[in-house]
């Protein structure tokens, strides 16, 4: 026994068993959402760089401000003919290249100075800090320090102070 043939497709007329999706408004709802989310998208991203800009200005001022202590204790004892504080805050290579007796040879044969003043900290291709020197005599001189990152500690050290 065979069953029996299924019937026809229902004709035209003939009503879905589920009314159509609405068609009117879909434009409007998706703009909408579109609107939505590239407004959170765009304050998301705001605060974001204005974070960002914030940290790298508040990293950058206190590079700066370890700068300014270093190379100030450095001049501080050169300025109070301290040779031997002074060489200990030289980086290594500068350790290897001068003894200390040789360093406190150099330092003697130098003008005192009376006093200084600290520039910005230079970000290149070496880390300088600008330096101002105003001797006794009522002259000045521009020099730079330079400065390393000593690996181990992580605190900048001077290198070397010239022109």
């Amino acid at each position: 026994m065979s069953l029996p043939p299924p019937p026809p497709p229902p004709g035209p007329g003939v009503h879905p068993p589920f009314p159509a999706p609405p068609v009117e408004g879909r434009g409007k709802r998706v703009g909408t959402s579109v609107g939505i989310v590239a407004g959170i998208v765009v304050l998301v991203c705001g605060v974001g760089a204005v974070a960002g800009i914030g940290l790298m200005t508040s990293i950058t001022s206190a590079l700066d401000e370890q700068a300014d202590v270093v190379v100030g204790h450095y001049l501080d004892d050169i300025q109070e003919r301290d040779f031997d504080g002074a060489y200990q805050q030289l980086c290594q290579d500068a350790r290897d290249v001068e003894t200390p007796s040789e360093f406190a040879e150099r330092m003697e044969s130098t003008e005192p100075f009376q006093s200084y003043r600290l520039g910005d900290l230079s970000w290149g291709v070496r880390l300088t800090l600008p330096v101002d020197i105003v001797y006794s005599g009522g002259g000045s001189q521009r020099l730079e320090a330079e400065l390393v990152q000593n690996r181990s500690t992580g605190k900048f050290e001077v290198c070397d102070l010239g022109e």
